[in-house]
């Protein structure tokens, strides 16, 4: 599921990762993949995930290690040697898959990316103020700011990889889906109003907008065990 954030994925088992799309094709990766902030859903095989380790990065939290804007790299995924270096990336694959434990795994990860990070773009502001005051309108963040609208708008997407409208339609969901997966999950039409939505209409398109499946089909697949932001589809 979309969540507005960034993932830096790393096959162990073997170095290739597959990625299927909305049309159901399978895209091939190498085994170090950067997963973008995503405004849809996607597909993965988890029979081959079988030895992964990664980094989830925080909203607005990735540039400062991969250097490009956000939003170049939203709504797609892209090798990591793509944007470090062949020869960086495969250090670091090597490094990883060989450690004897994972807390060997987690060091060298940290270490990696002290190594990337750009110190002048560790600053998050834009990002922060849309956390601190996630219903506020973006006019009035850009103000508190200091920036113009349209200033506001563009460095918020160079953060996190898409625009505050977005961004805000995405957190909104993301609260509904985790409310639907609770044990006392509310019906659908209180569950619309809690998250803010103005009705049951409007959080229906919201879903299939963002899960690429109606509340209803989420409802009769949500029995399965899976990790947080995840739907099992079989």
């Amino acid at each position: 599921m979309p969540a507005g954030t960034f993932e830096l994925v790393v096959n162990l088992h073997e170095n290739r990762i597959r990625v299927f799309g909305a049309d159901g094709q399978a895209r091939h990766y190498a085994g170090m993949l950067v997963s973008g902030a995503f405004s849809q859903s996607f597909v993965v095989d988890t029979r081959e995930h079988a030895c992964m380790v990664g980094v989830h990065f925080k909203p607005g939290g990735a540039r400062a290690f991969l250097g490009a804007r956000a939003d170049e790299l939203a709504d797609q995924h892209m090798d990591l040697a793509a944007i470090w270096s062949p020869v960086a990336a495969d250090r670091l694959h090597d490094a990883l898959a060989s450690a004897p434990c994972a807390a060997k795994r987690f060091a060298i990860l940290e270490r990696t990316l002290r190594q990337h990070l750009v110190a002048s773009l560790a600053r998050r502001p834009f990002t922060i103020a849309l956390l601190s005051n996630p219903g506020a309108p973006i006019a009035a963040l850009a103000q508190a700011c200091g920036r113009s609208h349209r200033s506001f708008i563009d460095s918020f997407s160079a953060e996190v990889g898409m625009t505050p409208k977005l961004f805000q339609r995405v957190q909104r969901f993301q609260r509904a889906f985790a409310l639907a997966a609770g044990p006392q999950a509310p019906g659908w039409a209180q569950l619309s109003l809690d998250c803010g939505y103005a009705d049951q209409s409007h959080l229906i398109r919201d879903f299939v907008a963002f899960a690429g499946m109606t509340p209803g089909d989420y409802a009769r697949a949500r029995g399965a065990a899976v990790k947080s932001d995840h739907i099992a589809l079989a």
